[in-house]
């Protein structure tokens, strides 16, 4: 059964941290390309980082470029999402996202609110 678990979501205040978190299982989890995606009230979803299957590569949304990164592990089948100086127009559910080829899987979503 696939899984893509978030977590590290939560209320911080502008100019804070947080870091989530996205284990996986079910399907190879290292072969796949990953991306974190966010969705606030009201607007569409957002693509915010993206990272190959072994890692090499990321690519970042203009919005977060600079204080988003995201990286993986793949001993742990985890990959992960650094946030830093947020504001609260981050504020939103993000999603993890597994690729390769034309197999697409989900998460259930973590929110994150910034505010004060």
């Amino acid at each position: 059964q696939v899984q893509l678990v978030e977590s590290g979501g939560g209320l911080v205040q502008p100019g804070g941290s947080l870091r989530l978190s996205c284990v996986a299982s079910g399907f190879p989890f290292s072969s796949y390309a990953m991306s974190w995606y966010r969705q606030a009230p009201g607007k569409e979803r957002e693509k915010v980082a993206y990272i190959t299957s072994v890692g090499d590569v990321t690519i970042y949304a203009d919005s977060v470029k600079g204080r988003f990164t995201i990286s993986r592990d793949n001993a742990k089948n985890t990959v992960y999402l650094q946030m830093n100086t947020l504001n609260p127009e981050d504020t939103a559910v993000y999603y993890c996202n597994a690729r390769r080829l034309n197999n697409v899987f989900r998460g259930q979503g973590t929110q994150v609110t910034v505010s004060s």
